[in-house]
């Protein structure tokens, strides 16, 4: 049985955060809120907003939560990884996830959340070529796969406090709200798009409404624990990628964009779309979870068609 207190969120106006407040709200339940600017947060008014800095959560936000749910980020592809860009990164997942368990922890047992999902990534696993990853391999090399390292250890130290902890592992979410998606088909609109590099490499990804049911099924449901893939069942490469997106825009597909230019453009996040992860949801299956998309293409073009 789902705890009826309410659900406080952070990130809450990201693109997976407004999407699960609405659907919270629209089943009724209580949501909270942290904003580092409430009144231009622009969510809906049935939202309990409090303000924070980013980093340390009020005690009065968490206090008599039945879950907290941890979106909050430094977007990874918002620029070169500058020292600056890496240090703001790592502090606004693993410190502010630290802070947060240790709010956890100055409360009294009775106000505590009985939930902490907390965001993290499939940049954990690095780029593993054509090796199938569940929930159980070891983590990859990379600065974003030590960031995850950190941040999922931050996230766990909650279990010690009797809070249930959940770390959401996501894919490249499909939406056409934002995120990945709509920067991924504008140059296919202009007929200039084509494969990443060889295109071998492996694209774990998840539809918007899959990633959002996954992440209430995690709040909802105690068998859930630990680290827990939120990515559809069928991975497939840059290449099978390239061909849907250009079959359901009717773009050609044939102008291949070389490895070394990714790296021109990106510097050290090129391998986050050079290297190849083969990502299966192994925890989400055995707990019996219905993925809605399942096939890229039914995806992409309820996205896009």
């Amino acid at each position: 049985m789902a705890d009826p207190r309410p659900i406080l969120v952070t990130g809450a106006t990201g693109l997976v955060g407004r999407r699960l407040v609405a659907t919270l709200l629209g089943d009724g339940r209580a949501v909270r809120a942290l904003s580092r600017d409430p009144a231009s947060a622009r969510l809906d008014t049935r939202v309990e907003l409090h303000p924070w800095n980013g980093r340390d959560a009020p005690a009065s936000a968490v206090a008599g939560s039945g879950a907290v749910v941890h979106l909050a980020g430094e977007p990874v592809f918002g620029g070169l990884l500058s020292a600056a860009r890496r240090r703001r990164i790592r502090e606004s997942r693993i410190d502010s996830t630290h802070a947060l368990v240790a709010t956890l922890g100055g409360l009294a047992p009775a106000e505590r959340p009985s939930t902490l999902l907390c965001a993290s990534a499939v940049g954990i696993y690095g780029s593993r070529g054509d090796l199938l990853l569940d929930e159980s391999a070891e983590p990859g090399a990379g600065f974003l796969a030590e960031v995850c390292v950190d941040w999922e250890a931050a996230a766990l130290r909650a279990t010690a406090l009797g809070v249930r902890s959940v770390c959401l592992r996501t894919g490249i979410v499909l939406s056409r709200e934002g995120g990945a998606l709509p920067a991924m088909a504008l140059p296919f609109r202009f007929g200039l798009g084509g494969r990443l590099g060889d295109g071998r490499q492996w694209f774990p990804w998840i539809h918007i409404d899959d990633e959002v049911a996954l992440a209430r099924a995690a709040l909802d449901n105690a068998a859930y624990t630990g680290p827990l893939n939120a990515v559809a069942p069928k991975p497939v490469t840059n290449a099978a990628l390239t061909r849907a997106l250009g079959s359901i825009l009717h773009r050609p597909t044939l102008l291949p964009v070389p490895a070394c230019a990714v790296r021109v453009a990106l510097g050290d996040l090129a391998e986050e779309l050079l290297g190849s992860r083969r990502v299966m949801p192994r925890r989400a299956l055995e707990a019996g979870f219905a993925f809605r998309y399942s096939d890229l293409e039914d995806a992409l073009r309820a996205e896009l068609g």
